[in-house]
């Protein structure tokens, strides 16, 4: 342990962090409260089982970090904090929502065994552009009347960067997601004050950010997150770069197959117009066959 003599503070949004922070029984029961709508006191037992660090291929450094809980009546939890946009993020928890159920009973056991699975994403980015909603749940619905058919499979989505301007007494899940999303040891602090399981989580966030192994662990994985995001940006910006290169080289053999055109309509030979619009007769000649194919 040092003295933190910098005012640092881990940041929840840092899956290592949050991890970290789930590790505490009480800050565990609190969150599931609130992910469940119940008073903290309804839940008896949380229980952290053991994951790893998965990665999609042997050369994925990001990998994501992920917690699962199980209650004290066997409904499993999964829990991801999601640093970078993800395209495809419905199609992955589907994935892996339905390997959490299915892997609950082995061959030859009978289909009752089967408990309730919950996949909780908080999401450090916009997923759902078309509206301002910052949570919502979902689960097996009839299409035509809304009734529910099961909730044997439900996904709670939580998009961090989509919260309103704070409200007084703020409770719940708004205000876990408030202090998920902090950013300033000056936030947590205020939000600690007006409850007492957030109170724990930012006693625990200031024991981790003082703890030296804590903090390097962090700052690698923060790291490893921001060469993702770098690598993710560049190979956009080059991708917008090369479009606007072939948009800009199809205008211009747009333009010219045009011209060419035109002066074949005048009756002029191919060989003229090359040498009247100094280019190469090859090119001429491929740009006067679209023409005449698109006539």
């Amino acid at each position: 342990m040092v003295k933190n003599t910098d005012n640092f503070i881990m940041l929840p949004t840092v899956d290592f962090c949050f991890k970290e922070l789930m590790k505490n029984d009480k800050v565990r029961k609190g969150f599931v409260a609130a992910i469940l709508g119940k008073a903290p006191e309804e839940i008896r037992r949380t229980t952290l089982l053991p994951t790893e660090l998965r990665k999609e291929s042997e050369d994925d450094k990001l990998g994501i970090l992920d917690v699962m809980i199980e209650l004290e009546e066997g409904t499993l939890m999964n829990m991801e904090m999601q640093v970078a946009s993800f395209d495809y993020w419905t199609n992955r928890i589907l994935f892996y929502i339905s390997k959490i159920y299915t892997g609950q009973i082995r061959t030859g056991e009978d289909y009752d065994k089967l408990q309730k699975c919950v996949h909780v994403s908080i999401l450090d980015f916009i997923y759902f552009p078309d509206d301002d909603r910052c949570y919502r749940k979902a689960a097996f619905c009839d299409v035509e009347t809304g009734e529910l058919y099961t909730d044997l499979m439900e996904i709670h989505m939580l998009e961090l960067r989509k919260l309103p301007p704070e409200a007084q007494n703020e409770k719940g899940i708004i205000h876990w997601m408030r202090f998920l999303g902090g950013k300033k040891r000056e936030e947590f602090e205020d939000m600690a004050k007006q409850d007492e399981y957030i109170g724990e989580a930012y006693e625990e966030l200031k024991k981790l950010s003082l703890d030296d192994q804590k903090r390097l662990e962090y700052e690698l994985r923060q790291k490893a997150i921001r060469d993702y995001n770098s690598q993710m940006n560049s190979a956009m910006r080059r991708g917008k770069e090369i479009g606007e290169e072939q948009g800009l080289k199809k205008g211009r053999r747009d333009a010219l197959r045009e011209l060419i055109g035109k002066k074949l309509e005048k009756g002029m030979p191919l060989e003229d117009i090359a040498e009247f619009m100094e280019l190469n007769p090859d090119e001429v000649r491929e740009l006067a066959k679209e023409w005449k194919k698109e006539k």
